[in-house]
C-alpha cells in the first residue's frame, strides 16, 4: 500500500507559449499549444497521457484540450478551484492519479488571455452570484473591488505591526524586474528599474505601488507527470516531486480573511509547509532556490515566513542586501515572476523550477541546484510543492 508521494513520481515536460498583451488566439488554442509543447518536451506523444488537470477559472474543458492535441481516451481529469491558491495543486493532483495508478502521465495545464480578454484589475462587482461574492458583499461598499486592496489589507497591517517599510518590496521588484530583463521570453524582457524608479511609481492601493503588482497577460503554460521509474527512460532530467501538499485554514475566505484574530500572516502557508517538509524530510535548509507566487511582493514575504527561512515579522528585512538575488541565499523567481515575466497563474513558475532542476533556467545560479520550492497564491486556500534532482 502506497503510504508516502515522496520520490514516487516526476515532472517530465513543460511547455510554455510566448507571453504577450496579445495572444491574437484562443485560449483553446493556448491550451493546445502549451500542452502539445509539455508532451513532446517529454518525449511522449498524446496517446501516452491519460488524464488531465486544469483550473475552475479555465475557459477551456479538459475534453476540448484532449481532442485538439489528440488525446484518445482520459482516465481522470479534474479541476482545481481558488484561481492563484490552485496551480500546484495541479501537481497534487496528477501525483496522486499516477501514484495509485489510476493514470499512466497526466498534464496541468492553464491558458489565459488574462490582458486581452478578462482582466483581474478590473474587479468582482459583476458576475454570477457565487459563495466568495457573498463573502465579498461585505467589502465592496467600502471599494475593496480587487486582488490589490484584499492583499493591501494584510500588508498594511504587517507592516504596521512589525515596523516595518517599503524597501523590502522594492528590492523584491527590482530584483526579479532584472531577471525578466535577461529572459526572452518575459513581457519585459530588456527593461529593468531602479530603485528611484520603483519608489516614483504611483500608488495603486496604499501601500502597494504599480511595481508590486503583478502584469496581466496572455499566454499558456503545462507540465506533465509521470512515474520515477517511466521517467528514468524519457529524455529530460526528471523533476522528482517531493513534496505535494493543498491547505486551507480556520475561517478561510478567498483573499479576504480579514475577521482572523491576525491577520500579519497567513496559516494556510503555515499548513502547506509543514506538509512539505513532512513529505519530503526536507526543511528551508535545504532549499536552494524558490518559486514563491508573487501576484505582489508583500506576499512574498509572508511566505518567506511561513516556510521557516526567517521568523514572524522579520522577512522585509531578510530579503535586503541580494538575499533573493541570483547569487543570494534563495534565488528566487529567476525567470522574473508573476511580476515581471507574466501572469500564467504560476504554471510558468513551476515550468521555470523544472528549469532550474534541469539546470537549464537563463537565469541558472552558480550554486548547485538540488532542491526547489514552488508555492501557490496568498490569502486562499492554497498549494505547494518541493522538487528536487534524480541523483
Amino acid at each position: 500500500m502506497l503510504t508516502s508521494i515522496k520520490d514516487e513520481c516526476a515532472i517530465v515536460g513543460i511547455g510554455q507559449t510566448e507571453i504577450s498583451k496579445l495572444s491574437g488566439r484562443s485560449e483553446l488554442q493556448l491550451a493546445a499549444e502549451c500542452v502539445k509543447t509539455a508532451i513532446e518536451d517529454a518525449g511522449l506523444k498524446p496517446t501516452d497521457i491519460d488524464g488531465l488537470t486544469g483550473f475552475t477559472l479555465d475557459h477551456v474543458d479538459e475534453i476540448e484540450v484532449a481532442r485538439t492535441v489528440g488525446i484518445p481516451e482520459l482516465r481522470m481529469f479534474s479541476r482545481m478551484p481558488h484561481g492563484g491558491g490552485a496551480p500546484m495543486s495541479l501537481v497534487q493532483q496528477a501525483v496522486m492519479a499516477v501514484a495509485t495508478g489510476m493514470c499512466k502521465a497526466v498534464v496541468g495545464y492553464r491558458a489565459m488571455n488574462g490582458r486581452s480578454g478578462a482582466r483581474y484589475s478590473s474587479g468582482v462587482a459583476e458576475g454570477p452570484e457565487t459563495t466568495d461574492r457573498i463573502s465579498w458583499g461585505w467589502y465592496m461598499p467600502y471599494g475593496l473591488l480587487t486582488p490589490a486592496c484584499w492583499v493591501a489589507m494584510h500588508t498594511m497591517r504587517y507592516m504596521h505591526e512589525y515596523g516595518a517599510t517599503d524597501e523590502g518590496m522594492a528590492e523584491i521588484a527590482v530584483t526579479q524586474r532584472q531577471f525578466a530583463s535577461t529572459n526572452p521570453i518575459a513581457l519585459y524582457y530588456g527593461k529593468t528599474i531602479t530603485m528611484e524608479e520603483y519608489f516614483a511609481s504611483p500608488y495603486i492601493v496604499e501601500p502597494l505601488r504599480l511595481y508590486d503588482c503583478c502584469v496581466e497577460t496572455d499566454g499558456g503554460a503545462a507540465f506533465v507527470v509521470t512515474s520515477t521509474e517511466r521517467a528514468k527512460d524519457l529524455p529530460q532530467k526528471p523533476a522528482l516531486i517531493r513534496g505535494a501538499a493543498q491547505g486551507s485554514t480556520f475561517d478561510q475566505e478567498v483573499m479576504t480573511s480579514f475577521y482572523r484574530e491576525n491577520i500579519t500572516y497567513l496559516p494556510e502557508y503555515d499548513l502547506v509547509a509543514k506538509q512539505c517538509y513532512a513529505q519530503s524530510g526536507l526543511g528551508p535548509d535545504d532549499l536552494d532556490a524558490a518559486i514563491i507566487y508573487d501576484a505582489f511582493t508583500s506576499i512574498i514575504l509572508f511566505q518567506l515566513e511561513s516556510f521557516g527561512f526567517c521568523k514572524r515579522g522579520e522577512a522585509h528585512e531578510w530579503v535586503k542586501g541580494g538575499t533573493l538575488g541570483l547569487d543570494g541565499r534563495l534565488p528566487c523567481n529567476t525567470h522574473g515572476g508573476l511580476l515581471s515575466e507574466g501572469y500564467v497563474h504560476g504554471i510558468n513558475g513551476l515550468a521555470e523550477a523544472v528549469r532550474l532542476i534541469r539546470g537549464t533556467a537563463v537565469n541558472q545560479p552558480k550554486k548547485k541546484i538540488d532542491h526547489v520550492l514552488v508555492t501557490s497564491g496568498a490569502s486562499m486556500p492554497t498549494s505547494a510543492i518541493i522538487l528536487g534532482k534524480l541523483n
